[in-house]
């Protein structure tokens, strides 16, 4: 049992008491022990009570937990006296109650295990004495081995596991299956019941209906005694062991997983109904069991991280395979508003902040923040984009963070996000507004901690992860309108970047145009002439609703249309565009340079606007999709 008492702040006087091996503490209301206090992070450490001793973990929280000892270590251990603070505020003492600033934290462990019977892993003998005098037995421990060894995946290996040491002990109606906790990122092994089996009514084993409690005190004598471990008649020999008192264990039996030094787990088996008590010939038939157990566990863990590993390589490899096409494309334009825009860009490369990319459909977003990743020192590392109105909440879920087998119908494996996909890269977030509720929750948190769930996994994760996001939505309104949440808002909007789009930046329709012909001159296989002067004038006097996603396209079906050698001329252009060639005409365009019969027509439509609006400049310019200042600038740049 681990005690618990808040001494100041807004909580003084709250007590805790958890009787369990890994408690949470932080911000967040998911934690075991939850502390109102903004400098504690959501998820700021974690008290992990090993079989030798406990010890506290920070969990990369924003400000730490800094200790008060004069060697730097990231674990207390509990006969130390050695004390930790937490945040700002709050401080944790382990072994001692005295001087205390905040919290107390006495732990406390009554289970003082008297054992039956004790026999450690060195003294297992190839086979159990007495046992080879019992062909049933021996019958039955070779069906149960071949079971465990037919067995596929780590699911089916544990649940072979503890039907097996059913069949082996009669007299057990309960038998639990404890791991080492692979994930932990404590250099104490932390300990896991992951599978309970109890016995059912025709004697075979199926899942429990409920909870079922174990005894810790066995199994951690076993782990720290490196030894299988019987305890008969618990209210008995095991005195007030609470455990095994409150679970109404009456004996157990349990046995070591092991490879090596390193213990992997624990198979316990238990009696829960008296007068029938387990007995040493249980207990050696146990130990020869877990013998072969070991080596499938091992081998069933094993296999599961190389199949992580490979989903993994294969969607880098998937992702790398695109990765030169986008690496190679670069930002084409030489106007002022998108030299602007490169200016800022440099500026944030090499920064850890959000970015935030915001532009009309169709402006090159996507382009910018693969600019942003491979101009940083990330750029070894993986890009990988998203678009999140892709696909329905429950699913971008599982695209994003990644899922347990399991964690609902159709996931028959796990898999990897893309958050573990681009951990040491960037990650781009496209239509991050499309993005629900629910789920923007779990993206500030990620935002805030660095750390991500998987779905239908017990516990979060780190990862170094860049975030680039971006939108075509103006997040401000949609924060107005109770659709966005502000504290995500204020989180991806640290370092703004607007993307101008293509009717702001018309210098550079030219350059585009042309970059686009020779593309797709190259990949269809046709020489093509380029753009008359007519063809080009009407691209540039055209507004481009669809920016320069639209223009891409135009080029590409231009392309098609052209044959070898032959030049775009007015005719072949989408009549969208041509019905900027009446607007060139009511203007009474001279022939001259581009930006002379461009200057032109800006001033035939500006004045049109104004004259419709009757001279009010402010409902010009808003028509004009300008600010009032801008028209200004425009009108004494045309010396109107």
């Amino acid at each position: 049992m681990i005690h618990f008492l808040v001494r100041s702040g807004a909580q003084a006087g709250q007590r805790f008491a958890l009787d369990q091996d890994v408690v949470r503490i932080g911000r967040a209301p998911d934690n075991d022990i939850v502390l109102q206090d903004p400098h504690v992070s959501g998820h700021h450490l974690r008290i992990v009570r090993g079989p030798v001793r406990t010890m506290v973990e920070d969990l990369h929280s924003t400000r730490g937990t800094a200790l008060t000892a004069e060697h730097a270590t990231r674990r207390l251990d509990e006969a130390s006296g050695l004390a930790a603070e937490v945040g700002a505020s709050f401080t944790i003492e382990m072994g001692s109650d005295q001087d205390l600033t905040v919290l107390d934290v006495r732990l406390e462990d009554d289970e003082q295990t008297r054992v039956v019977s004790i026999r450690r892993i060195e003294e297992f003998a190839p086979v159990g004495e007495g046992i080879e005098r019992d062909p049933d037995a021996l019958r039955n421990l070779y069906a149960v081995q071949k079971r465990v060894g037919a067995a596929g995946d780590l699911d089916e290996v544990l649940q072979a596991i503890g039907d097996g040491a059913l069949q082996l002990v009669p007299r057990a109606t309960h038998v639990t299956v404890i791991l080492v906790d692979d994930d932990a990122a404590s250099s104490e092994p932390a300990y896991v019941p992951v599978m309970t089996r109890v016995r059912g009514p025709d004697g075979v084993g199926r899942a429990p209906d409920g909870p079922v409690a174990i005894a810790r005190s066995v199994f951690r004598k076993v782990v720290r005694e490196r030894a299988a471990v019987l305890a008969a008649d618990a209210p008995i020999e095991v005195a007030q062991a609470e455990s095994i008192v409150g679970a109404s264990i009456r004996s157990t039996a349990a046995v070591p997983l092991w490879r090596g030094d390193l213990i992997l787990g624990v198979i316990q088996a238990d009696n829960r109904t008296a007068p029938a008590m387990l007995h040493g010939a249980d207990l050696e038939l146990l130990a020869l069991f877990a013998a072969n157990a070991s080596l499938a566990v091992s081998n069933a863990r094993l296999i599961r991280r190389l199949e992580a590993a490979q989903d993994k390589l294969s969607k880098e490899n998937a992702f790398l395979r695109t990765r030169d096409h986008a690496h190679g494309q670069e930002i084409i334009g030489q106007s002022a508003a998108i030299s602007a825009l490169l200016d800022q860009l440099s500026k944030v490369v090499d920064t850890r902040v959000t970015v935030l990319v915001e532009g009309e459909t169709g402006t090159g977003k996507e382009l910018i923040a693969s600019a942003i990743h491979y101009k940083s020192r990330r750029r070894d590392k993986l890009f990988v984009a998203q678009n999140c109105a892709a696909l329905p909440e429950n699913l971008l879920e599982s695209e994003l963070f990644g899922h347990k087998r399991g964690a609902f119908t159709g996931a028959t494996e796990d898999k990897k996000g893309m958050f573990d996909i681009a951990d040491g890269g960037t990650l781009f977030l496209d239509e991050v507004g499309e993005i629900s509720m629910a789920l923007q929750s779990k993206l500030l948190r990620v935002l805030q901690e660095g750390e991500i769930r998987p779905v239908g996994a017990a516990r979060a994760h780190h990862v170094d992860v860049r975030i680039v996001a971006a939108t075509n939505r103006n997040l401000d309104q949609e924060v107005k309108a109770g659709r966005f949440r502000d504290d995500l808002y204020y989180r991806l909007k640290v370092f703004p970047l607007r993307v101008p789009p293509l009717r702001e930046r018309r210098d550079d329709i030219p350059l585009l145009a042309g970059a686009f012909l020779k593309r797709y001159s190259r990949e269809i296989g046709k020489a093509v002439g380029g753009f008359s002067q007519q063809a080009m004038e009407l691209l540039v006097a055209y507004d481009w609703p669809g920016n320069v996603r639209e223009l891409q396209n135009e080029v590409q079906r231009l392309v098609i249309q052209l044959d070898d050698g032959a030049f775009v001329v007015p005719e072949l252009l989408s009549e969208r565009i041509r019905c900027v060639e009446g607007i060139v005409a009511r203007a009474g365009v001279v022939k001259g340079t581009l930006r002379e019969m461009m200057d032109q027509v800006e001033k035939f439509l500006l004045l049109e606007s104004l004259h419709e609006h009757g001279n009010n400049k402010t409902n010009a310019a808003k028509t004009l999709g300008i600010t009032r200042e801008g028209l200004h600038k425009k009108l004494r740049a045309l010396g109107i």
